[in-house]
């Protein structure tokens, strides 16, 4: 499963969530598993939870009942939820459940029968009315009914920015449609507002993320809304463009690599938005792709890349693949390295097919042995760290913009453009970084690169453009 990093999780986060409760006060806790999509769900419940009175507790032992944001895309991961449930009510005992294993409530009351609610991904308004059932708010009207500020889960400096809720596709893998329903894009005025109330806040990259981000206002027809006097479109082109006059990094995630999708890269080239794509390819064999029903052209997705690239040449290609898929024999698997290595990703994650209850892919023929699927994977790796290595390799000597995640006494871990917070690289900054802090842009000159990091050290480099000094990098 793809969990929240430690240092993101609201029950592991206390420097950032925990405030001197009042006297009387009702304190809630939350842990939050699974994806992007689910953290920013979470950031959701906890700021409605803070503007009704209640105080967040980072640990078990302060709360007076925990929310559980449980991730339900594999059986792993569903195993993980009900563990983290399990802790949640042995260290607690008061359990709300939420996300897209709420979508299975009885699959969570057959293993943890005394939680006190069930509800499923999204359901914003039912998790609070299991809150109040549990808790009862008790608001202190000079101080709670003020308007709050949003409870974000990440670092001050960047923020996921969701636009879009499930999925029009029905790949056979995956039970996403069934758990998050089909695409809902929000209007492109609140996202644009949320946006700007963003970086009015300091965050200096945005991380735009949706189901399907190529997708975004199919549902409503792209349809037009206002904000400020200004128009936009409820397409992700248009909505690309707005976004990169804000000022700050803007990074896409989950881009489907659609025909349409060409019109973003020159809004890269021209530094208005990340020269990032992060487009989940799955696969690369045709015979694959369509028992994985998806689209099976991954010959005309190599002339994209190419096109993509001579328009932005210093794009980043980032994406995910399963081996071991039901039916892959060690030819189609073969494809998938030799269209690897033409493609020549710059960063790439892979899992191993894993079955998933509820999804169409458990009953196809020819189940890969797991000893195959780990055989397969570690060729896949091993290919994709050697591309890796020889990309970084190529970027020592280059003068980079970085963005400051983390300073500590040993280095100052940053980010190129190239690289999306805990799933890619970083660049690590030993020496002369102390004066640096989370958030700061600086330019540096790479002196070294491994396989998947850069280091450098910043003793001539450009002095940190700060918050306070907005604009592109």
């Amino acid at each position: 499963m793809a969990e929240n990093p430690p240092d993101l999780r609201p029950d592991r986060a206390a420097p950032r969530l925990t405030a001197q409760a009042r006297p009387g006060q009702p304190r809630i806790g939350m842990v939050s598993l699974g994806c992007p999509k689910a953290l920013v769900d979470s950031e959701r419940i906890l700021t409605r939870l803070r503007a009704e009175g209640y105080a967040i507790s980072a640990d078990y032992a302060g709360a007076e009942a925990v929310i559980v944001n449980t991730c339900g895309f594999l059986d792993s991961a569903k195993a993980e939820s009900l563990e983290a449930i399990g802790e949640a009510l042995n260290e607690n005992g008061r359990v709300i459940v939420t996300g897209c294993l709420g979508a299975e409530p009885d699959y969570i009351t057959g293993a943890h029968p005394s939680v006190l609610a069930v509800t499923g991904p999204h359901q914003y308004e039912r998790v609070l009315d299991a809150v109040h059932a549990a808790v009862p708010p008790a608001p202190d009207p000079f101080v709670d009914l003020l308007p709050a500020t949003a409870v974000s889960l990440t670092p001050r400096h960047y923020s996921y920015l969701k636009i879009s809720e499930g999925c029009n596709h029905s790949c056979r893998f995956c039970i996403i449609p069934a758990m998050r329903g089909r695409l809902a894009s929000r209007p492109a005025a609140a996202v644009l507002r949320e946006a700007e109330r963003l970086a009015a806040a300091g965050v200096r990259e945005l991380l735009v993320i949706s189901q399907d981000t190529s997708a975004y206002g199919v549902d409503i027809r792209h349809s037009e809304s206002t904000l400020n006097g200004r128009t936009c479109r409820a397409h992700i082109t248009d909505l690309a463009a707005a976004l990169g006059d804000l000022g700050v990094w803007v990074r896409l995630h989950y881009v489907y690599p659609y025909p349409h999708v060409r019109d973003l890269i020159p809004l890269m080239a021209e530094g208005r938005i990340l020269p990032y794509l992060d487009i989940p390819f799955q696969h690369a064999h045709p015979a694959t792709l369509r028992r994985m029903a998806r689209p099976a052209a991954a010959e005309k997705t190599l002339d994209r890349i190419a096109e993509w690239r001579a328009i932005c040449p210093d794009l980043t290609l980032r994406s995910t693949f399963i081996v071991g898929y039901p039916g892959e024999t060690e030819a189609e698997f073969q494809t998938l390295l030799d269209w690897l290595q033409e493609a020549a990703l710059d960063r790439v994650g892979c899992f191993q097919y894993e079955n998933v209850a509820g999804a169409r892919a458990a009953a196809l023929p020819g189940h890969v042995p797991e000893e195959v699927k780990a055989e397969r994977w570690q060729r896949f790796m091993q290919t994709a760290q050697a591309i890796s290595a020889a990309k970084l390799d190529a970027k020592v000597g280059r003068r980079l913009p970085v963005i400051v995640d983390q300073v500590d006494d040993d280095a100052a871990t940053c980010r190129t453009m190239a690289d999306a917070p805990e799933i890619d690289g970083n660049l690590f900054i030993d020496e002369g970084f102390k004066h640096l802090k989370p958030g700061d842009l600086v330019e540096v000159t790479v002196d070294e690169a491994g396989e998947y990091d850069l280091w450098r050290t910043l003793s001539n480099d450009t002095p940190p453009k700060g918050p306070d000094q907005p604009g592109k990098a």
